[in-house]
């Protein structure tokens, strides 16, 4: 094939399937868009809520999946406070409401000794939060972003 009809072939394709995507609704586009945040040291915590605000500030229609390993877990139990003193929860449950997902490593509650039962209300215990991240990634296509 010359290099000027290849070159015809390949801008046709480009073009018809942006003509496609253009067709599909904004509310169709965004579904199925995941960002887990990773957390795996409280101290950060904070700061991983704070842009997990932000992030469903800027795009209220995105799936984002919070998940906590090592000594990252800490900041979901219930009564866990950040340097300031101020509770986790009061972050954490809005975002909750909002839908946002809170996974934590199983085994990283039982090397720390945090029972289930001390979590914070809906939070959702998996196996290995390493195992987590990696099937959000390769599974659901999550994008990962570690604060």
């Amino acid at each position: 094939m010359r290099k000027q009809t290849r070159f015809l072939v390949i801008l046709a394709l480009l073009l018809a399937g942006l003509l496609v995507w253009a067709a599909v609704p904004a509310a169709d586009r965004s579904a199925g868009r995941t960002v887990v945040y990773h957390v795996s040291d409280s101290a950060q915590a904070a700061f991983a809520l704070r842009n997990v605000m932000n992030h469903r500030r800027a795009d209220p229609d995105i799936r984002i999946v919070v998940v906590a390993n090592g000594p990252g877990v800490a900041f979901l139990a219930d009564g866990a406070k950040d340097a300031r003193g101020n509770t986790y929860d009061v972050m954490v449950e809005p975002l909750i409401a909002e839908g946002v997902k809170f996974r934590v490593c199983g085994n990283s509650l039982a090397g720390l000794q945090i029972a289930e039962d001390q979590l914070l209300f809906d939070v959702e215990v998996v196996p290995a939060g390493v195992q987590e991240i990696a099937r959000l990634q390769i599974e659901e296509h999550a994008a990962y972003i570690k604060p």
